[in-house]
């Protein structure tokens, strides 16, 4: 019988999250939580001879948020030049969840044509220890270079 271990689980903390923007590659060791979702857009179909509504998927949306700790412009830049400028920038994100620890090896996720919803211009805080902000996206595809293999 089969079971999953807890050293097997994987750890937050250990993955690396990279940002492609304007073909520069930035490591984002500023980021504390992220979180990319695609939800399949589906239409209703009504037919003879079937009281249900029946569904068909038609496409995806793809949503994300990341709280980042307060230390870096690159968004904000991005933003200031569609504000100011008109031009909006879509760039990449490549997500690799790897514990060492865990026997399922590792995941590599990219997330392609990301979009910035809205984000914080300013903060101050005068009782955080540590300003955090959330950044809303919308992408539209998505690759996975690299799966988790079963647990050993």
């Amino acid at each position: 019988m089969s079971f999953l271990h807890a050293k097997d689980t994987i750890s937050g903390q250990s993955a690396k999250a990279y940002a492609t923007i304007n073909g520069q590659v930035e490591e984002m060791f500023y980021a504390k939580k992220f979180e990319a979702k695609v939800k399949k857009n589906k239409k209703e179909i009504k037919t003879l001879g079937k009281l249900g509504t029946q569904n068909k998927a038609n496409g995806f949306t793809g949503t994300g948020t990341m709280t980042i700790y307060y230390v870096t412009s690159a968004f904000r830049n991005l933003m200031l030049n569609y504000t100011k400028n008109g031009i909006d920038n879509y760039f990449d994100i490549q997500v690799v969840n790897n514990d060492p620890s865990s026997s399922v090896g590792n995941q590599t996720t990219v997330i392609k044509n990301v979009n910035l919803d809205e984000l914080t211009v300013a903060s101050f805080d005068v009782e955080s220890e540590a300003l955090e902000e959330e950044v809303s996206f919308t992408f539209d595809d998505w690759d996975m270079t690299t799966q988790f293999t079963k647990p050993q």
